[in-house]
């Protein structure tokens, strides 16, 4: 690959990583925890993408570019799954606003002992069953290879995935940064109901569209 092309592609990727989207919307409700889980969140979610970068170049992916009924599926998971993550959080809302002094804090202490390894987890299980990064990744990188190769197809996912980790992570500590300053309890009440409502949204919208 030429230095043009390659300089091409990171512009692109630059572009597009701060373009919102489900990702960065996750990242956002794991900053109302504090920064590593937002962060863990970001990593997660890069790393799903090195996975879809794998599944392109070993040509995994142009079956569900011919299936549509693969597809589909595959967007209704990642549907539910992004509405299953936007109602869990409301429910922990209500539970957080229900509980007690004593109890709230307790529980609050426990959410941030495993919230780093949920976030990860969230945003890599996003990212993997989001198959529009899989397609992107199938109809782009092949048009700045000048040879289509397993290792040259890795290498332009990776650094499309990394780009996207930068821009989250950033992402990520400038929105913990925000909450700190925003302790208020009705603006975080506020903020967290709002994150938890646009992530089920994209979730509803996800599967939907899968029709």
């Amino acid at each position: 690959m030429s230095m043009a092309l390659l300089l091409s592609f990171i512009g692109l990727c630059v572009l597009l990583s701060i373009t919102p989207g489900p990702d960065s919307f996750l990242v956002l409700r794991f900053s109302m925890a504090g920064p590593r889980p937002a962060i863990a969140a970001a990593v997660g979610s890069a790393l799903g993408g090195i996975v879809w970068a794998v599944v392109v170049a070993a040509g995994v992916a142009a079956l569900l570019e011919q299936s549509a009924t693969a597809y589909r599926a595959l967007k209704v998971i990642g549907g539910i799954y992004l509405v299953y993550l936007g109602i869990r959080a409301l429910l922990a809302h209500r539970r957080g606003k229900a509980a007690g002094a004593d109890e709230l804090a307790a529980r609050t202490a426990r959410e941030k002992a495993n919230s780093v390894r949920s976030a990860f987890a969230a945003g890599l299980l996003s990212c993997v069953f989001n198959p529009k990064v899989g397609l992107f990744y199938l109809a782009v990188l092949p048009q700045f290879l000048t040879e289509v190769t397993f290792a040259n197809t890795l290498t332009l996912g990776a650094i499309e995935s990394t780009i996207a980790a930068i821009e989250m992570v950033l992402l990520a500590l400038a929105a913990s940064r925000a909450v700190a300053l925003l302790q208020r309890p009705a603006v975080r009440d506020r903020l967290e109901q709002l994150s938890a409502a646009i992530l089920a949204a994209l979730g509803i919208g996800t599967a939907a569209s899968a029709s």
